[in-house]
Order: C-alpha cells, then structure tokens, then sequence
C-alpha cells in the first residue's frame, strides 16, 4: 500500500513534531483492506509519533474560514512506537448531507452548489462518535492529531505544527507549499470562522462569518505566532477565494473575515459586509492593520492580476519558503 509522509525532524529550521502521513483512500481500496487497518498497518512503520491522514480526493471539504475545496480528510489517526490506541487513536470524518436548508443555514456552501454538485462534503467528526468531550482529536502516545487532522503536537516535548488542509492537499497533489512560523497575521486568521455543523474545529455552529472564535483583542495575534506552519502557495488560495466571491458568497456574511479574505476582496474591489464584522473581530484585525479605513481602499484588479500578485496582496507565514511538495513529501509503501 502507497503512502507520502513528511518525517519527524526540521524542513528549513522549523520543528516538524511528529511525522505526518496521507493515504489515499483508493490506495487503501486496492489494498483490500479497512481504513482502520490501513492506519494500524502503516503506524507499525513508525518507531517515533506519527499522524496519519486518509484522503477523499474525489470528495470536497472547508476551510475554517468558509473555503470550499476539492479533496478531503475523511479518517485520522494518532500512532506512537508503532501502536495505535484502541479508544483514542482513530476517529472518522462525518459526512454532511446536502439540502438547500443547509446551504441557507451555511451560506458559504453556495461553493458546493455551485462548483461540486453531487460530491461528498467531509469537515470534522460526529461529536457523538468520539470520546474525547472537547478537542476534535485522536492521541496515541507522544502524538496528538487535533482540530481533524489540521494540527499535530507532540504532547511530551509540546512542540506544535499548524497544518491547515489546503496545506495538505498541496502535499498530496505535487504542488507547492510554505514552511514558515504561524505568524501574527495566520494566527488571527483562524479565529475568523464560519458557523457549520460537523466543522473542523468546533462541532457545532458557534461563531458565524463577521466574528471572532477567539475573542482575545490584540493578544489574538500572539496566540500561535510562533509556531511552525506547513500552508498552501498563495496563488492557490487566491484562486480558490476568487472562486468563492464569484459564487455569491460576501466576506463577513457568508465567509469569513480573516486577513487572507479580506485581502483578495479588497484587491477585486468585492463587497465586504462591513456591518458584520463585530467589534471584537474588528478589534483583532486592527492590530495587524487590517483596519476598517484599509479595507475601504479598493484596489480593482482583475482575478488574473490578483493570482499573479498573490505573494505580495496576501498575508500569511513568517519567515517562509517555498517548496515544491515532493522535496519535502516521500513516498513510500507498506
């Protein structure tokens, strides 16, 4: 059976805590075999903590902030000196259902309707499926696989890495990705969530486009700044919010108010629901300079010029430098 996994160890100085694996689900299915025994059977290759993440890429999934993209997690595991705990080290994705209440209630899934009619939707697990109250996480050992399968800690040394999913298709696809620290920018970011049942990080609708997870004023942007991070080249999530503007979906109504998309909003010239963004969100995103009188400043470029000029428009890692995947990313089988 195939896999790709990024080891244990350091990529250009930054602490990569646990080694991470992808399976491809239809690598799993020529095996024969269990997504569950394909986590068990590859662990056993792993004398260090290792994560392991099966993919959908035939499925859709969400960013925190309300991007619909293709490809998706649908199981995650957590193995330590070749073990996987039998409570807490496995945990499957749920699978949403399509109805046009939900694309009502989650306007963001316009993305779904629109671009990926009939594909499966995976964000994170069934709260009633796990056992672990809080976090959505699986743990083995040294290893913590948590937020579903997007932040992975080794929890005897506390050394994390921010992975966040476009991040991870990027490996699994050849394409290019960042290695850098968190930074302030990122680390305000994902408190913009949207509000979705079954999200990757919160298993129910809590904090709605325009406002904030986190709540933490100018301290939000202190909150993961100097933590490794593994993300996407920028032109693929300029791209992929251009495709979200294009569907109908408003910053701050329907997606969220993070720094990367207010960034390609304001470089278009679209809407931004001002109205939306909550004091506290707004207290946050001022204290990385993405104030109100910055956001009215309309650049008017084109989606192509915006793509072009994305590494410039768009905020993101520290510190970073690009690599194509597969310099970091080793394939191997079991």
């Amino acid at each position: 059976m195939k896999y790709k996994v990024i080891p244990e160890g350091e990529i250009d100085g930054k602490i990569i805590p646990v080694s991470v694996v992808f399976i491809d689900k239809k690598d799993i299915e020529a095996e024969g075999i269990s997504e569950d025994d394909a986590i068990i059977k590859t662990a056993k290759e792993f004398d260090g903590p290792v994560a392991i993440n099966i993919f959908d890429m035939d499925a859709v999934t969400t960013t925190s902030d309300g991007i619909v993209a293709e490809g998706a997690i649908v199981r995650m595991g957590a193995g330590d000196h070749g073990h996987v705990n039998k409570e807490f080290g496995i945990l499957p994705m749920a699978e949403i259902e399509y109805s046009e209440e939900r694309i009502k209630n989650e306007p963001h899934l316009k993305q779904w309707k629109k671009y990926y009619p009939g594909r499966k939707l995976y964000r994170g697990p069934d709260p009633s499926k796990k056992l672990i109250p809080v976090h959505n996480v699986v743990i083995t050992g040294r290893t913590a696989n948590n937020n579903s399968a997007t932040e992975m800690m080794n929890i005897v040394t506390m050394d994390e890495l921010i992975f966040p999913i476009l991040g991870q298709l990027q490996c699994i696809t050849h394409g290019y990705v960042l290695v850098g620290l968190t930074g302030e920018d990122i680390s305000v970011g994902i408190g913009m969530t949207v509000a979705e049942e079954f999200g990757r990080v919160f298993p129910h609708p809590q904090f709605p486009a325009g406002s904030t997870a986190h709540n933490s004023g100018d301290k939000a942007k202190t909150l993961k700044e100097h933590i490794p991070c593994i993300v996407c080249d920028k032109k693929i999530i300029a791209a992929l919010t251009i495709k979200a503007i294009e569907a109908g979906c408003v910053p701050a109504r329907d997606i969220g108010c993070s720094p990367v998309v207010l960034s390609v909003a304001r470089a278009l010239g679209a809407p931004i629901a001002f109205e939306r963004i909550t004091y506290e969100a707004q207290a946050e995103l001022d204290s990385i300079g993405c104030t109100r009188e910055w956001m009215q400043v309309k650049l008017e470029l084109s989606k192509d010029e915006v793509i072009a000029r994305a590494d410039d428009l768009i905020p993101g890692a520290v510190g970073a430098k690009k690599f194509k995947a597969d310099e970091i990313v080793f394939e191997r089988e079991v």
